[in-house]
C-alpha cells in the first residue's frame, strides 16, 4: 500500500489554502463569456476545470463554498467524510471510500468540508464552470456559528 507522502510526491502536491495537498491537472482552454454566466460570477469562466487532492487523518479541508458544483472522485486509501451544511441549515454527511461510494457532488453555494477516515484519502475533484479563486469562501467560525449554531461541533472541527 502506498503513503500519503508516495502520493504527493508522485503527484507533486502542494499545499492548499483550505487544508491538504493538490494540484491542479486540467483547466480548459476554452471560455464561457460572464454573459453567458449566472449573476453570481464576476467574469468569464473556464469550462471546467480539475485536481488532485489528497487529505491525511490529521489535516482536514475546512468548510468553504464555492460558486459551481464539484465533484468528487475516490482513488486511493482510507475514504474520506465528505460534510454539507446546506444554506438553510440542513446538514448530511457522504463517506466516500473501498465500500463506495467512488463519487459525489457538492451543489453550489453549499457550505462543505471533508476528513481522511484515518491515514489519508486521495481523490480529484472537478468543477464546472472552471473553478477560480473569487468564487471561494473559506468559512469562518464565529460567521458560521452564528447562523448554524446547530453544527457548533463540526464548525469548530472543520475550521481555523
Amino acid at each position: 500500500m502506498k503513503s500519503a507522502e508516495y502520493w504527493i510526491a508522485r503527484l507533486a502536491l502542494k499545499p492548499h489554502p483550505e487544508g491538504g495537498y493538490f494540484r491542479e491537472t486540467y483547466r480548459s482552454t476554452e471560455k464561457i463569456a460572464q454573459s453567458g454566466l449566472p449573476e453570481r460570477f464576476k467574469g468569464d469562466r473556464s469550462f471546467s476545470t480539475a485536481i488532485y487532492y489528497l487529505l491525511t487523518e490529521n489535516i482536514f479541508s475546512a468548510l468553504q463554498r464555492i460558486r459551481s458544483d464539484e465533484i468528487w472522485f475516490f482513488h486511493a486509501d482510507s475514504g474520506l467524510s465528505v460534510h454539507f451544511i446546506e444554506p438553510q441549515g440542513a446538514y448530511r454527511q457522504v463517506r466516500m471510500g473501498p465500500e463506495g461510494p467512488f463519487q459525489t457532488r457538492v451543489p453550489a453555494g453549499c457550505w462543505f468540508g471533508a476528513e481522511a477516515d484515518y491515514d489519508y484519502a486521495l481523490v480529484s475533484c472537478t468543477v464546472a464552470p472552471g473553478f477560480d479563486f473569487c468564487d471561494f469562501d473559506l468559512g469562518e467560525r464565529a460567521t458560521l456559528l452564528g447562523k448554524f449554531p446547530q453544527h457548533a461541533d463540526l464548525i469548530t472541527r472543520l475550521t481555523h
